[in-house]
C-alpha cells in the first residue's frame, strides 16, 4: 500500500473516531432520510448491511427500517476459509435480542449459521474509509469486500453510506482488485457512479 493511501486511510479513521453520539445520530437519520425514498432501496427485497463498530455511519435505524418494511437483512461473516465474506440472514427477533458473536477483528457477526453469497442480495450497503468522484471505494484495508465482488456472478446494487467527509475530491488510483460503488450517500448528498 502506498504511504499517500495510508496517510489518508488513518487521517479519516481518525475524523471518524472523533464524532460524538448526537453526531452520529443525525448523520444516520439524515441518511436514512435519503434511503427511505431510494429507488434501489424501495425495490430490494434482500439487504445485505453491516454491524457499524470502527466509527462507520451508524446502522441500527436503517436495518429496522428495513424489518418495518418487511425486507430480508443479511449481515457479513468472515469466511476464514478464503478470507471472503459470506451473508447471514438474520430475523428481527435475533437482531433486537443482540445475538452477535464478537470476531477477534473487533465486529460483531451473526451466530454461526449458513451463510449466501454475495449474488443473493439485491442491495449491498457498504461501510468505507474514503470514496472520490469515480465511485472508487477505500475500506479498512482487509479487501474482504473487495475480494468477496470478485467472485459475484450476480451483481447487486453497490451503495456505499459515509460522513460528507469521506467523499474527496482527489482521485483514488484504482488498483485492479478494487471494487467500485454503484452511489454514494452521505448526510448532505447522493452521488451517482
Amino acid at each position: 500500500m502506498n504511504s499517500h493511501l495510508k496517510t489518508l486511510r488513518k487521517h479519516i479513521r481518525l475524523k471518524r473516531k472523533c464524532l460524538n453520539r448526537f453526531e452520529h445520530a443525525n448523520i444516520e437519520q439524515a441518511i436514512l432520510n435519503q434511503l427511505r425514498y431510494f429507488i434501489h432501496f424501495k425495490s430490494a427485497q434482500k439487504i445485505g448491511l453491516y454491524l457499524h463498530a470502527f466509527g462507520e455511519v451508524h446502522t441500527k435505524k436503517i436495518i429496522e427500517l428495513c424489518f418495518r418494511h418487511k425486507k430480508q437483512v443479511y449481515l457479513p461473516m468472515i469466511c476464514n476459509m478464503n478470507q471472503t465474506l459470506v451473508w447471514v440472514e438474520i430475523s428481527s427477533h435475533q437482531y433486537f435480542s443482540k445475538r452477535f458473536s464478537h470476531h477477534p477483528l473487533g465486529m460483531k457477526e451473526p451466530m454461526a449459521s449458513r451463510g449466501y453469497h454475495v449474488s443473493k442480495l439485491d442491495l449491498l450497503i457498504m461501510p468505507l474509509v474514503a470514496c472520490d468522484h469515480a465511485g472508487t471505494r477505500i475500506g479498512m484495508g482487509g479487501g474482504y469486500y473487495d475480494r468477496t465482488l470478485a467472485t459475484a456472478p450476480h451483481r447487486p446494487f453497490r451503495l456505499g453510506i459515509a460522513h460528507s467527509f469521506q467523499y474527496i475530491d482527489q482521485p483514488i488510483i484504482r488498483q485492479k482488485w478494487d471494487q467500485p460503488l454503484d452511489s454514494l450517500l452521505t448526510s448532505e448528498k447522493r452521488y451517482d457512479f
